[in-house]
């Protein structure tokens, strides 16, 4: 059977920031050459080819700008000598195997409005890059308790026919209720509802959450590797503070 968006044998998530770029996000693609990537304020995922020459780095430098950040996924091509490697994992890749999606009573639909909490949060818990441009990716869902926003999970890369679910972080203080479990299904449900199919990323050390992950009906698709470099010029910051690759997370 072929995959969701695939063509000529190829499969979109084996370059899914590619695939979300050159696909349902074209419209937050910025591009150079043959490098793309999303607006620094939305997301920090360049799409660079399989084999890049030193042009292709070079686009990707004049992207990000001095000292910026290109981070990449499905990808294991070292950057230039001169560029500072930032964060490297290893990583997961997982889809919908059987996952029971459903709405969860407690969400509450998340828009720009909410972006200070939920910025808030993901600076408590640290579940990977969430940027203030972040929610306008896809559907976020989130869980306030006494007023104050405790839990979300949303959707990031959406390839052709797929959609990952990204941004899954729960308050320590609740922890342990289900609410991260609810909301994962809760997206998942909203991305069916679309037609397409939920999948996400994970790092592999994360087994914990991998576990969770698969007892919620996900299933190993296969193993990928999470990258970032800073561009040779003024110091940066690198990925957010929220940044590297947790729970389910990277493109």
């Amino acid at each position: 059977m072929t995959a969701p968006g695939a063509a000529d044998g190829a499969h979109p998530l084996d370059r899914p920031v590619h695939a979300a770029l050159t696909g349902p996000h074209a419209s937050f693609a910025e591009r150079r050459g043959r490098v793309l990537c999303y607006p620094a304020d939305v997301a920090p995922w360049f799409a660079l080819p399989d084999a890049p020459d030193a042009k292709d780095w070079a686009d990707a430098a004049a992207l990000a700008g001095p000292g910026g950040t290109v981070a990449v996924t499905a990808f294991r091509e070292p950057p230039p000598e001169d560029w500072e490697v930032t964060f490297h994992a290893e990583g997961v890749q997982l889809v919908d195997a059987g996952v029971v999606a459903a709405p969860f009573p407690e969400a509450v639909r998340l828009g720009p409005a909410d972006v200070p909490e939920m910025l808030d949060l993901v600076a408590r818990t640290r579940p990977g890059p969430f940027l203030p441009r972040t929610v306008e990716l896809g559907t976020y869902l989130g869980v306030r308790r006494d007023g104050v926003l405790v839990a979300m999970a949303g959707e990031r890369l959406r390839p052709t026919g797929w959609s990952e679910i990204s941004g899954v972080c729960t308050d320590e203080s609740v922890r342990g209720q289900g609410l991260g479990s609810g909301l994962v299904m809760a997206v998942a449900h909203e991305i069916r509802r679309r037609g397409a199919t939920p999948f996400l990323h994970a790092s592999a050390s994360n087994t914990g959450a991998v576990r969770l992950y698969e007892s919620l009906g996900f299933a190993l698709r296969r193993r990928t590797s999470f990258l970032a470099a800073l561009v040779p010029g003024h110091p940066a910051a690198g990925l957010p503070e929220s940044g590297g690759v947790h729970a389910a997370s990277a493109g």
